[in-house]
């Protein structure tokens, strides 16, 4: 899974750079994310403006890491292609995660590849 990180204003910006979260692929996405946030105590923006396909396997990983955030940190994705957009209203993503624009790509202080 190609991850790219970086931080802007004390926020962790998480870059997928892969077009698809399926099955193939959740569970290396989903360690691979794990490892990256880590113990992070900031805020995490998922920018998923590269992908254009997830399946509910893709839909569980992104769960699993909304949960490895810390307690009362933000979680947002952003970036959301229309065919992603449509599998979160679907299924109701939306109503549990907070879903953003593009994420700022101004300010950024750090930046690691996966």
């Amino acid at each position: 899974m190609n991850l790219e990180a970086y931080r802007v204003e004390g926020t962790l910006v998480v870059t997928v750079r892969d077009s698809r979260i399926d099955a193939a692929s959740a569970v290396n996405f989903k360690d691979a994310l794990r490892d990256l946030i880590g113990d992070n105590a900031a805020p995490v923006t998922l920018d998923l403006s590269h992908v254009d396909f997830v399946d509910s396997s893709g839909l569980g990983a992104l769960v699993a890491i909304m949960k490895v955030v810390e307690p009362g940190h933000r979680f947002e994705v952003s970036g959301l292609q229309p065919n992603v957009e449509k599998v979160f209203r679907l299924t109701r993503m939306d109503s549990i995660m907070n879903i953003v624009g593009n994420p700022q790509s101004s300010g950024q202080d750090a930046s690691a590849s996966m």
